[in-house]
């Protein structure tokens, strides 16, 4: 298939700049797998969707907040940082603009200089890699002076960070928020529990190559990211006693559906298990373990509208997106969600 085959125009309206509140109650397209018909709900209608046997996979990554502004200090020129990859303690990998003030041996103070950095190396991708000095923990000093690494499509300034985490979120690595957790509240996660559905986590820490474009044009030759993912024993259990008595699973957002199916890809099945993956999901692939999956709407031409595509279908999946455009439902990062049961 084309990348171009999976285009299509949207509002620069459309795109959301900042959460709605409360979480759930964004906006919820129930896309029927079978038939692509689509129904209009809120997020906290979830609940009538799930039935009782079924189990729900959330990704209980956390985000760092791994955008860092601060000056050269031979010249006070601005610099910005992003953090990709940790090396060690003090090294890491990262994302430095503009790139010219950021050659190797180049120092940098952020935060009135309770952080310093110096460049030790520049990859043949352009990214740095970077020591750190430091006082104290480095993740106390990230939430002191580190901003969110919000999408390019964001404009506004998220003033609680906390918007940009889900609610269950635990285990510190992403440079990107599992976005279709974000609609979850504690008192509809708890709905969710008391209706018999079975909740688990994993958790696939986000690299910032999710937002990396597709650049061929047969979307085949395109090369993923790779993203480090852990599954426990205990959600294997529950997926596994999930299947063998008939009910759904349904992994929330992307990331989880990556996830398991990577698991199985690996495995042949689902079970404990600590990996890297770079797959990538596209209309063709057969889908060894999801049944559902909730969702935001995601950008033309992505991995990840080829992924939704890949499950429910493309003529479902484009026809559910032009009616969302024309329903005037809110885009990506903060945007309203999708349910394909």
């Amino acid at each position: 298939m084309k990348k171009s085959d999976f285009y299509y125009d949207l509002p620069e309206e459309l795109i959301a700049q900042h959460p709605i509140e409360p979480r759930d109650s964004s906006r919820l397209m129930h896309l029927d797998k079978k038939t692509g018909e689509v129904e209009h709900l809120h997020f906290y209608d979830i609940v009538d969707l799930l039935h009782e046997g079924d189990c729900l996979i959330l990704n209980n990554t956390r985000v760092l907040p791994a955008r860092l502004y601060g000056v050269k200090e031979e010249t006070g020129a601005v610099v910005e940082f992003l953090l990709l990859n940790q090396h060690d303690a003090h090294t890491w990998e990262v994302m430095a603009g503009p790139g010219k003030k950021a050659r190797e041996g180049a120092k940098f103070t952020f935060g009135e200089g309770i952080l310093k950095a110096e460049i030790k190396e520049v990859l043949e991708n352009g990214n740095r890699i970077a020591e750190f000095s430091y006082e104290g923990n480095f993740y106390n000093v990230l939430d002191k002076i580190g901003e969110m690494p919000l999408p390019h499509y964001i404009k506004e300034k998220l003033e609680n960070k906390e918007r940009y985490q889900t609610v269950y979120s635990k285990e510190l690595g992403s440079a990107a928020a599992p976005t279709a957790g974000l609609h979850f509240t504690p008192e509809l996660l708890q709905k969710i529990k008391d209706k018999g559905v079975k909740i688990g986590f994993v958790t696939l820490h986000v690299g910032i190559g999710t937002f990396r474009p597709v650049k061929t044009e047969n979307i085949e030759e395109h090369k993923m990211h790779s993203e480090h993912y852990m599954i426990p024993a205990e959600t294997a259990d529950i997926i596994n006693e999930t299947k063998k008595n008939g009910g759904r699973v349904i992994a929330v957002g992307t990331t989880c559906c990556r996830t398991l199916e990577s698991v199985c890809q690996a495995k042949g099945k689902v079970c404990e298990y600590d990996d890297w993956t770079s797959i990538f999901i596209y209309p063709g692939y057969e889908f060894k373990c999801i049944d559902g999956l909730i969702t935001n709407f995601h950008l033309p031409e992505s991995t990840l509208i080829m992924l939704v595509s890949a499950f429910c279908g493309y003529e479902h999946t484009m026809n559910a997106y032009k009616i969302a455009v024309e329903e005037k439902y809110r885009f990506f990062s903060f945007g309203d969600a999708m349910a394909i049961l």
